[in-house]
């Protein structure tokens, strides 16, 4: 049966046409009803997803294909992200397929994402199959397209199908090549049942809902499983397949994608990458190859009212089985009370995360300062790991501090190349090699801190270059650096969930820029509101929110001079004692204010 059956993902830089191309597949084989057609980009169920028209979530769908000559293939098809904060998802749908579609938009040609995708295709030893898409447009450059292909990835042009998903041409030729090149699954019905687990959710009827990939073997309803990391067993209690739509299965076999459920209620143990088998005939070895991820952004989520702690960590527990890439642990703020330190991908998918936890469980959530971790050498010779400004020891025993770096690709118009290099070497980039594709673009590598990164980098980049640039980027090393700790402190009182960590370089305009800022931000008192930046003991910035003033002498008509003094000395007097028990209530919009640089 497995010859009949091909496992593909449609793989591309954002903004290309993925969604687009399938939904028009699944036009094509039958999977849409009337009503689904009105609907763009049917696998974006999330509404998070149309919203901001991206994909976020990996979203497989079994179709069933029947070519001119009269035989049937089962197609199993699985949609990927395409912004760079997401390639963990495309990693967990590769080590599910075979083959994989390269979508390359005919007016934009090869970017940034399209290279990645290709090298991540070709690690997972995958047929990758070039679709130039939206050759409708009238400034696709079809033939400009192909000569890339040729020169930057190396792939014969001639092999690139021809599509416009907008329009519905090429899709039957397109599903043509996924059948004729894309290899049917290896894995035999007769070896002992592994799966690997390249999905999940948390259901609150049926507990943990697995997607799963079967390598070899069968898995039956009723069949006791094994979590091979873990060690859990569990008996299986449906089984199904999504057409997109979930539809029950009796079993699964070696090369077929579906679900399973198993009343598995403790979220660890259906980790994604794990390898499942049969309790009673199991497998001797996990399935290998699977890439563990690593956050790369730490930033602090806290309840904006203290009761609903336990309810935003029941609500991480369950978003992590569905995006293992989130991570988080529970830490304490003098500012904020009790809430978590979580790691992220990159600053848009802390964006994501944030969004869906507010809007899928009904949270109220403030989010502090983003940061990297560093690894501080101090003075007794043991390297720890910060995660968190508030665990940077004191400057004197420190011996020294080292941050992550990255290596970055940006292809560009060479018309705004000079404004790339300027924003890299403002950042403490350091250019490795600059090349011209030859079509009026630029290849240019980097190597940069990621801290840099961080703060808004992808956004003046996209000013830079009027949205014509595109950014990948992965992790390089970590090297020595200069880097302080910047306090943000109220009428004398640090702010923990305000303090960052900067090079030391930038540390005056940046404490400048923030205490600025929430001067601004932090409305009136009725006693004055000191802002500091400081390093260490050393302020670096200083603003006053002025206090509001009742005119207390308006009803002396006259009279004494002595008696308007002994008012305005009880005023002060009074605004003395409030500063001194008053608590300052920061705004949401201050915490944010760290997160962006003029």
């Amino acid at each position: 049966m497995s010859r009949g059956i091909r496992n593909f993902s449609i793989v591309a830089h954002i903004d290309h046409g993925k969604s687009t191309l399938a939904d028009r597949i699944l036009g094509h084989c039958g999977a849409l009803v009337e009503k689904d057609l009105k609907v763009p980009q049917v696998l974006d169920s999330m509404e998070l997803e149309r919203e901001r028209g991206i994909t976020i979530k990996s979203q497989p769908v079994r179709l069933i294909y029947r070519n001119g000559g009269g035989g049937e293939y089962i197609l199993n098809l699985i949609d990927t992200p395409g912004h760079v904060d997401f390639t963990y998802e495309v990693s967990r749908s590769l080590a599910a397929c075979e083959g994989a579609l390269l979508l390359i938009d005919a007016s934009q040609g090869i970017q940034a994402q399209t290279l990645a995708n290709y090298y991540l295709s070709m690690e997972n030893d995958l047929e990758v199959i070039p679709v130039i898409n939206k050759i409708d447009l009238p400034t696709a450059d079809i033939e400009g397209v192909r000569a890339q292909i040729e020169e930057v990835l190396g792939i014969d042009p001639d092999r690139a199908v021809l599509a416009s998903a907008k329009k519905g041409t090429g899709i039957d030729a397109t599903l043509k090549a996924v059948v004729e090149r894309i290899p049917p699954p290896r894995g035999r019905k007769e070896d002992p049942f592994r799966a690997l687990i390249f999905d999940s959710w948390f259901d609150s009827y049926l507990g943990a809902v697995v997607v799963i990939r079967v390598v070899d073997g069968v898995v039956k309803q009723g069949t006791e499983i094994t979590f091979m990391s873990t060690g859990a067993k569990a008996a299986v209690a449906t089984l199904g397949v999504f057409t997109p739509y979930r539809e029950d299965a009796q079993e699964l076999a070696a090369g077929e994608v579906g679900y399973l459920t198993a009343g598995i209620k403790n979220v660890r143990d259906a980790r994604v990458g794990d390898t499942i088998t049969a309790t009673a005939r199991p497998a001797r070895h996990p399935i290998p190859g699977y890439r563990e991820v690593k956050p790369m952004v730490f930033s602090g989520l806290y309840p904006v009212e203290s009761g609903q702690y336990e309810a935003l960590k029941g609500a991480m527990e369950k978003l992590v089985l569905n995006d293992p890439s989130f991570s988080f642990e529970p830490e304490t703020s003098a500012a904020l009370g009790f809430g978590f330190r979580c790691g992220f991908l990159g600053m848009l998918h802390m964006e994501i995360i944030r969004e869906r936890l507010e809007r899928e469980y009904g949270l109220r959530l403030i989010s502090t300062a983003p940061s990297v971790s560093y690894r501080v050498l101090p003075v007794d010779g043991r390297e720890v790991e910060i995660r968190n400004p508030s665990e940077m020891p004191p400057s004197n025993r420190i011996e020294g501090i080292r941050e992550p770096w990255l290596e970055i690709t940006i292809i560009v118009p060479d018309t705004y190349l000079g404004g790339v290099i300027g924003l890299v070497q403002e950042r403490r980039g350091i250019q490795r090699r600059l090349e011209y594709l030859g079509d009026g673009r630029v290849h240019v590598f980097y190597e940069l801190p990621l801290s840099e990164v961080v703060f808004d980098f992808y956004d003046r980049l996209k000013t830079v270059t009027r949205g014509y640039a595109t950014l990948d980027y992965e992790f390089l090393e970590y090297r020595d650096s200069d880097v302080v700790k910047l306090d943000v402190l109220i009428n004398g009182e640090v702010v923990d969930a305000l303090s960052t960590i900067v090079h030391r370089g930038i540390a005056a305009r940046r404490g400048k820029d923030l205490a600025g800022k929430m001067r601004g931000l932090i409305p009136r008192q009725l006693y004055e509101v000191v802002i500091q930046a400081a390093i260490g003991s050393r302020v670096l910035a200083r603003e006053v929110v002025q206090a509001l003033r009742k005119n207390v002498t308006a009803k002396c008509y006259g009279g004494d001079v002595s008696r308007k003094r002994k008012l305005l000395e009880r005023q002060r007097e009074g605004k003395k004692r409030m500063k001194q028990v008053g608590k300052v209530q920061i705004p949401q919009e201050a915490f944010l204010a760290v997160l962006k640089r003029d």
